[in-house]
């Protein structure tokens, strides 16, 4: 699949690396949430961004809402706890978030989830990751983008507060933690503003999606 990415001026390598998770910056949202960020934790991200466009087996799905079949406004891709991922890389980073976050999460991340935000257009809606586990119980979800930058939003379940705005790309990482799932949603809303091509890689525990 070949789309045209503007590449970030700060990340002109070819090489990917990853960098140390000290820099992990923490902001608590309330109701026990909370969420750590470090952007361009992965350098060589936009290269990493060509091989994820042509090489994953992407999925355009369609689902019933409100009586109608619709288009998913994303493509998708899923890899289970025991299937290779598509680069190693993100095994790499799966393996490091699993060591940094060992003492509070209790267990290491398992799955990855993928999502293809082809333009402006894709989206995803407001939700939290509570099919599983993530619904009654405290858990991480981390997220690694590359690609151009989308804003990720996040808000109280069910609206009435401040809403929490961060543009990830470029090989930015968010982790939403404590019971940000339960407690609070998040969403990629279209814009009409131009936007290129990111793709999203969600690690999650076993049982959480």
């Amino acid at each position: 699949m070949s789309m045209h990415l503007q590449g970030s001026l700060f990340d002109q390598t070819d090489e990917l690396r990853l960098g140390s998770l000290d820099g992990l910056h923490r902001t608590e949202l309330g109701a026990g949430a909370w969420i750590d960020e470090l952007p361009g934790w992965l350098s060589g991200a936009d290269a990493l961004f060509e091989r994820l466009a042509a090489d994953v087996p992407w999925r355009a799905e369609r689902r019933t809402m409100y009586d109608n079949v619709v288009a998913v406004p994303r493509l998708l891709a899923h890899y289970a706890a025991h299937d290779p991922l598509p680069h190693p890389v993100l095994d790499e980073a799966r393996t490091a978030l699993s060591r940094h976050y060992a003492g509070e999460l209790g267990e290491p991340f398992a799955t990855a989830g993928l999502c293809f935000y082809r333009d402006g257009r894709d989206s995803v809606a407001w939700h939290g990751d509570r099919i599983g586990r993530g619904a009654h119980e405290d858990t991480m979800v981390a997220i690694l983008s590359v690609g151009a930058p989308r804003d990720l939003l996040l808000r109280p379940t069910g609206g009435g507060g401040a809403t929490v705005r961060r543009p990830l790309g470029h090989g930015d990482l968010i982790v939403m933690g404590g019971s940000c799932q339960r407690t609070w949603e998040h969403c990629v809303p279209k814009t009409a503003r131009a936007a290129g091509p990111r793709i999203s890689v969600q690690f999650r525990p076993h049982g959480v999606r």
